[in-house]
């Protein structure tokens, strides 16, 4: 079960969780590097479990900004970006409700090949990069994320937030 109704409100699960993880990937990379330079009992540690998370999720984390020297942001400038997206179409899909052509889950399997197509901006730019075709700059990784992050959430937003019986999921199309 998807939404649990307590009396008058109504509970979606997945949108919830979904919203906890989008705000923990938004604010642990920023506050990692203050929460390291703390001399505050606990919250070294947190900011420990935070860099763990970050070392495993992003390619490059050794490339965050410095934020609190000599300690790092947690993700690079590409995958903040890749947030960033994220945080922008969560906003506007509250704002629309999902209501508009951009949201990309509604065109069925066009919809698809459109946002997979999108979400490759990210790793080709770390190909290039790899292959040597441009170094790292955050002025230049950072739209990249943030075109990866758009086309993931024009594409999941409304299938993770939208309610059952809306035309929201794959196995509709």
């Amino acid at each position: 079960m998807t939404r649990v109704a307590l009396g008058e409100l109504q509970v979606n699960w997945v949108s919830w969780i979904a919203d906890f993880l989008l705000v923990g990937m938004v604010f642990g990379p920023p506050i990692a590097p203050f929460l390291a330079a703390s001399e505050v009992w606990l919250l070294p540690g947190i900011a420990d479990i935070i860099y763990f998370m970050g070392n495993h999720v992003c390619p490059q984390p050794d490339m965050g900004l410095d934020l609190a020297p000599p300690f790092i942001m947690a993700v690079c400038m590409r995958c903040y970006g890749t947030v960033t997206g994220l945080l922008i179409t969560r906003v506007l899909y509250g704002v629309t409700g999902g209501k508009g052509f951009y949201w990309l889950n509604q065109y069925g399997w066009g919809g698809v090949a459109l946002a997979s197509v999108l979400m490759m901006a990210y790793p080709l730019e770390l190909a290039a990069q790899i292959f040597g075709l441009w170094s790292f700059n955050n002025y230049l990784v950072t739209p990249f994320g943030l075109i990866t992050g758009l086309a993931w959430g024009f594409f999941t937003m409304p299938i993770l937030h939208g309610w059952r019986g809306a035309k929201t999921s794959l196995h509709e199309f």
